[in-house]
C-alpha cells in the first residue's frame, strides 16, 4: 500500500534522467512542464506544431534549449512514429491538442482531426516500444455531458460535448480507452486519462481566453467585454494540474497497473465576473463592461468538478486558492510587461509553489 502524501510534489529524484516524451511543448502548459521538467532533470523530447500565438511562452522562455524540441504534426503518424523510435521514451505526456472551445465552432474538422485521430496515431506509435512504461493523456473537463446542474462531475459520469471542442475530447477518450485495453495495457503500459479544470496562468497570450483577453484589452487602454459574466467554472493555476500530472506518473511508477480517469481542479467553482474582479485588481487597473446576454455560440453556464478521488488516492489538493492563482497570473503579465524576462517570473512562481 502506497502512503499517500498530502499536497505531494515531483520528486527530483524520480525525474532526474528520465527519458519523457512531451507533446505540445510550444504551447501554454506544455511550456510551462517544459521548464518544470527541465528544472528537475529530465531527458525531455518536445514535438509539436511552432507556436500558433505571438508572443509565446515558449519562446520567450527559450524553451527550445531545455528539450529535443521536434516540429511536428501529430496528425502525421509517421511523424510520430520517427520520435517515439528516436528517443525511446518511458514516460509519455500528451498535452497536444485543438483546445480552444471557439475555434473548434470555425474549424470542426480540424478539432476532430488533431483531437481524436493524433490521440489514435500517438498511442499507435506506442505499440511495440518495449522502453515506455507510462502514459498520461490529457483531455478536459469538458468531456462531460454538460446538464447545466450544480453537482460536481465525477469521473464515472456520462461523457458527452455540445460542440466540437468537447465531443473531440470525450472521443478521443474512447480511443484512448479501446487502445489501452486492446494492446497497452497487455504491453505493461499504465495509460491514465487526466480532466483538468479552467486553466489560469502567466504566459497565456492564446485567442478567447479570459485573462489573456483581459490583459490585451487592458494594454490598450479597451474596455474588457465579458459575454458570460456568470458562468461558473473550476478556476486552477496552471502550476496544480501539471504538478498532479507528475505525480501520477511517479504514483503509477510505483503501482502499475491499466489506467483509469482522473479529475484534477479545486473543490468548487468560481464565476467569470469574480474571477475578472480579481484579474482587474491584480493587475492594477482595467475597464470591464459585463453583457447581459449571452453572445456567440453555445457554451455551457455551469461546470465543476468532483475531485475527491485524486484527493483520496493521490493526496493532491490545491496549494493556491482562486485570490492567489488570478493574483499570481496577473502580476505575471504586469511584470512581463515592465520587461522581467519569462524565465525570472517562471521560476519565481515555481519556486513559490513548491515551497507552499
Amino acid at each position: 500500500m502506497l502512503k499517500i502524501l498530502k499536497n505531494p510534489l515531483p520528486d527530483p529524484a524520480f525525474w532526474r534522467g528520465r527519458r519523457v516524451l512531451l507533446t505540445g511543448h510550444t504551447g501554454f502548459k506544455g511550456a510551462w512542464l517544459a521548464l518544470w521538467l527541465s528544472r528537475l532533470g529530465a531527458d525531455v523530447t518536445g514535438l509539436a506544431l511552432a507556436p500558433t500565438s505571438s508572443p509565446s511562452l515558449y519562446d520567450a522562455l527559450g524553451v527550445s534549449t531545455m528539450l529535443s524540441s521536434q516540429i511536428g504534426d501529430i496528425r502525421d503518424i509517421n511523424r510520430i512514429k520517427q520520435v517515439v523510435q528516436s528517443c525511446q521514451p518511458e514516460i509519455v505526456l500528451h498535452l497536444a491538442a485543438q483546445a480552444l472551445v471557439r475555434s473548434s465552432y470555425r474549424e470542426p474538422l480540424v478539432t476532430f482531426e488533431t483531437n481524436v485521430m493524433g490521440s489514435a496515431n500517438l498511442l499507435e506509435s506506442l505499440r511495440g516500444v518495449s522502453a515506455v512504461k507510462f502514459a498520461l493523456m490529457v483531455t478536459t473537463d469538458k468531456v462531460y455531458r454538460n446538464h447545466e446542474q450544480i453537482a460536481p462531475y465525477a469521473e464515472s459520469a456520462e461523457l458527452g460535448g455540445h460542440d466540437p471542442y468537447s465531443a473531440s475530447k470525450a472521443a478521443s477518450e474512447l480511443v484512448i480507452a479501446g487502445y489501452r485495453d486492446a494492446f497497452l495495457a497487455e504491453q505493461g503500459v499504465t495509460v491514465e486519462v487526466a480532466r483538468a479544470g479552467n486553466v489560469i496562468g502567466g504566459g497565456d497570450w492564446s485567442e478567447d481566453r479570459l485573462l489573456p483577453d483581459a490583459v490585451r484589452a487592458w494594454q490598450r487602454g479597451d474596455v474588457l467585454q465579458i459575454r458570460r459574466p456568470d458562468a461558473l467554472r473550476p478556476w486552477q493555476h496552471v502550476l496544480e494540474p501539471l504538478s498532479a500530472y507528475l505525480c501520477l506518473a511517479q504514483h503509477a511508477f510505483q503501482s502499475p497497473h491499466k489506467g483509469s480517469a482522473w479529475n484534477f481542479g479545486p473543490e468548487g467553482a468560481a464565476s467569470v465576473r469574480d474571477v475578472v474582479e480579481l484579474a482587474r485588481a491584480g493587475y492594477g487597473r482595467g475597464d470591464i463592461a459585463f453583457s447581459n446576454e449571452i453572445n456567440g455560440p453555445h457554451e455551457a453556464g455551469l461546470l465543476a468538478l468532483d475531485v475527491s478521488k485524486s484527493k483520496r488516492e493521490l493526496g493532491i489538493a490545491q496549494r493556491w486558492n482562486l485570490q492567489d492563482a488570478v493574483s499570481r497570473s496577473m502580476h505575471w503579465y504586469r511584470d512581463f510587461g515592465l520587461g522581467v524576462s519569462a524565465r525570472t517570473l517562471c521560476d519565481r512562481d515555481l519556486d513559490a509553489y513548491s515551497t507552499v
